[in-house]
């Protein structure tokens, strides 16, 4: 895929739809700036997409009459449904287009986000919210791809370094808009906006972006999908009971049940002709740490995310807008880093920005852990803004180490599996830090005060404080862990390459692996 240019070649027939121009040669596009606009904008939209609705949880329960537990499936739902999807879309990509996929996404997303600006209930607004989903998941899945698709390797760094700056834009967006139309506008033009802002980016991505990606038919693993769906749903359901409710049997039950279905989606992969989770590409030196490393910092930073607002609020007494403009700043630092860091990537590899990122952040999270009911809020903001740049640095690193080690004809399915990982980290890293807050205060209480519905008593706000150390502290070894992955990979990829015999002495390399070469 490349963006569209001013070149001299004809139409070319496409099957299904109108004439596309013709694949220019790899590496090379007409107007790459312009092609990076349109997919900034994509990243842009769901991040904007995931801090907004944040803010509004306060609004949704009381307008919708959404209980207390419900309200969280807003969420949970959304990033629940990229996920699962991620691979498939990603496979759909590799199939009919990665452009074509992505360009769809935006059509299903503003479809989506219009339904859900019509919601009337807890039942309206969680279905929507899924089928917002699916156009995130194509979004997002394919973005990656469709950059790996139009920038030669040595480039591609500073690219999704340039993708991380819409991340970041696109989540203080959220953050300020979100506070705005809630506080004097209506909570259902968090989801409007999403409407005129995808209509542009759609026809931009029709008028620049061109696939040129070599198609190759593949398979859907519907039933891998179906098992891992349903074993994170019983997961989450448990673990978000929990965080409101005493455990009894049938929140065990769930949860017991999801992890039992964890185990058998290991063993359905491994029988499926086209897994949901290509456990082949785990061959490749320096993806398997990658992936995991990927994980390990999605479950610890969006934790983090929930921690702070939950201080904010519940400790501080801060306002929902007030609590989340703290944050701006390291978001903003982010965004000015990511391209830096993407360039040092193109350089020397991405393993050192990468690992260096992450253990930057540990030190960030250190900070947030010396947070008391009196501390200065300034602390907050300098806590946030070291983070952002460790998530600068880390983000468009590990991006590009992942389409480097992964074959060119398999950069969606690359691309989506990424994406698996870091959201499944997402989605559990809510209710384990909810899980490990609220061990001093009332569960409902704690769940409560990160919706914004409720403050605490200065009787309360000791303990609780306490309770939020824990779940920093947990964060740490979490990040530490993923910094432990990320730098493995230096070692891993050594042993390969010591393992290799010269040129001339060994028989044509297997593609999968070959793609792996190139600066850890």
């Amino acid at each position: 895929m490349s963006p569209a240019g001013l070149a001299a070649n004809g139409p070319v027939p496409n099957g299904s739809g109108p004439p596309r121009r013709a694949p220019r040669s790899a590496g090379t596009t007409a107007r790459p700036g312009l092609a990076l606009v349109v997919i900034m904008t994509g990243v842009l939209m769901s991040a904007v997409d995931t801090t907004i609705v944040v803010l509004a949880l306060p609004e949704l329960e009381r307008a919708l009459h959404v209980p207390l537990s419900g309200v969280v499936w807003v969420i949970i739902a959304y990033l629940l449904v990229i996920t699962l999807l991620a691979t498939q879309v990603g496979r759909l990509g590799d199939m009919f287009g990665r452009v074509r996929m992505y360009e769809a996404g935006f059509i299903v997303f503003i479809v989506g986000s219009a339904l859900c600006a019509l919601a009337v209930n807890e039942l309206t607004i969680i279905l929507f919210r899924v089928l917002q989903g699916v156009g995130g998941a194509l979004i997002t899945a394919n973005s990656g791809a469709v950059i790996a698709d139009t920038f030669p390797p040595e480039r591609r760094g500073r690219a999704y370094g340039f993708n991380a700056v819409g991340f970041n834009l696109g989540a203080i967006l959220g953050i300020l808009l979100g506070g705005l139309i809630v506080t004097y506008v209506s909570w259902r033009w968090i989801f409007w906006i999403n409407v005129p802002a995808g209509l542009v980016a759609f026809t931009l991505a029709l008028r620049v972006l061109r696939d040129r990606g070599e198609r190759q038919r593949q398979r859907l693993d519907l039933v891998g999908m179906v098992v891992l769906g349903a074993a994170l749903f019983g997961v989450l359901w448990a673990m978000t009971r929990l965080a409101t409710t005493a455990a009894d049997g049938e929140v065990l039950g769930a949860l017991l049940g999801g992890l039992a279905l964890l185990v058998a989606f290991g063993f359905v992969e491994r029988r499926q002709a086209a897994p949901m989770v290509n456990l082949g590409l785990f061959r490749i030196p320096t993806l398997t740490p990658t992936l995991l490393a990927s994980l390990f910092q999605a479950l610890a930073n969006y934790a983090v995310l929930f921690l702070v607002i939950m201080y904010l609020q519940g400790v501080r007494g801060l306002s929902p807008l007030h609590a989340s403009v703290l944050l701006v700043p390291g978001y903003l630092v982010g965004g000015l880093v990511g391209p830096v860091a993407g360039r040092l990537a193109d350089k020397v590899g991405p393993v050192i920005p990468a690992t260096v990122g992450l253990a930057v952040q540990v030190v960030a999270l250190v900070v947030y852990a010396q947070l008391g009911t009196t501390t200065g809020l300034w602390l907050v903001v300098l806590a946030a803004v070291v983070n952002g740049v460790g998530s600068g640095n880390f983000f468009p690193a590990n991006n590009s180490a992942v389409m480097k080690a992964a074959p060119g004809r398999q950069f969606g399915v690359a691309s989506g599996m990424l994406r698996t990982f870091s959201n499944v980290g997402m989605v559990f890293s809510f209710a384990v830090a909810i899980l490990v807050a609220a061990r001093s205060i009332p569960r409902r209480l704690a769940f409560a005060i990160f919706v914004g519905t409720t403050h605490l008593t200065a009787r309360l706000a000791g303990p609780f404080t306490s309770g939020l150390h824990a779940a920093f502290y947990a964060s740490i070894s979490a990040m530490a862990l993923a910094a432990v992955c990320s730098a493995t990979r230096v070692l891993t990829l050594r042993k390969h390459r010591s393992a290799t015999p010269p040129a001339a002495d060994r028989a044509p390399a297997d593609p999968a692996v070959s793609a792996s070469s190139g600066p850890a």
